[in-house]
This record gives C-alpha cells, sequence and structure tokens, in this order.
C-alpha cells in the first residue's frame, strides 16, 4: 500500500493495478484530471467511513435545491451575457451596412465623400 496526500488529506492506495491515464496535453487536461482523481479519493474515503464531516458538508451542499438554483441562475446569467454579445456584434454589422449604403448612395446621386 501506499500513502499519498492531496492538499493536506492523506489517502492510501491500494495495490490494484489501475489504469494509467496518459498525460495531459494541456493545462485544462491535467486539472482535469487532478480533480477527478481527487474525486475518486474522496469517493473512497467516504465508501470506506474514512472521510471527514467537511467532505460529506461538501457534496451534501452540491446536492442540495439551493445550490441547484444558484447554477441554474449562473447558467442563465451565462445566456444572457452570450444573447447580449450576439445582439452588440449584430448591431455593429447593421451600422456597418448602414454606413455603406450611405456611401453607395453618395456616389450614386454624384455627391463625393
Amino acid at each position: 500500500m501506499h500513502i499519498l496526500v492531496f492538499g493536506g488529506i492523506t489517502v492510501k492506495e491500494s495495490k490494484e493495478k489501475k489504469t494509467k491515464l496518459p498525460p495531459a496535453m494541456t493545462e485544462e487536461a491535467r486539472e482535469k484530471q487532478m480533480v477527478a482523481l481527487a474525486v475518486d479519493c474522496v469517493e473512497e474515503r467516504m465508501r470506506t467511513g474514512k472521510a471527514s464531516a467537511s467532505e460529506y458538508v461538501y457534496y451534501l451542499k452540491l446536492a442540495s435545491t439551493e445550490e441547484k438554483k444558484r447554477r441554474e441562475k449562473l447558467e442563465e446569467e451565462i445566456k444572457l451575457l452570450r444573447a447580449k454579445t450576439e445582439a452588440y456584434e449584430s448591431g455593429k454589422q447593421i451600422e456597418k451596412l448602414y454606413a455603406d449604403a450611405i456611401s453607395a448612395m453618395s456616389l450614386y446621386s454624384g455627391n463625393n465623400r
């Protein structure tokens, strides 16, 4: 058995052969791997009854209705920001079309600017 330490939490690793993941190609992928490992460690601690109270509270909070509503609100805020960005970009395109149309009309009427 090996003893691993994750953020001050000591976890014993069994001798079972685990599938070794290939090295991550990006920082984001590496972060996801590390989070997955940490979650696996906490899950094992919960299964064996050795998890701390704060680990249980963390996962209970994730499952609460208040947390779900907070996440839904955050998702809606993100959608709203994307819609505002699209509207802004669309407005810029319309502004350019108007400017091009005015310029073309000026040329057509004989007024060179």
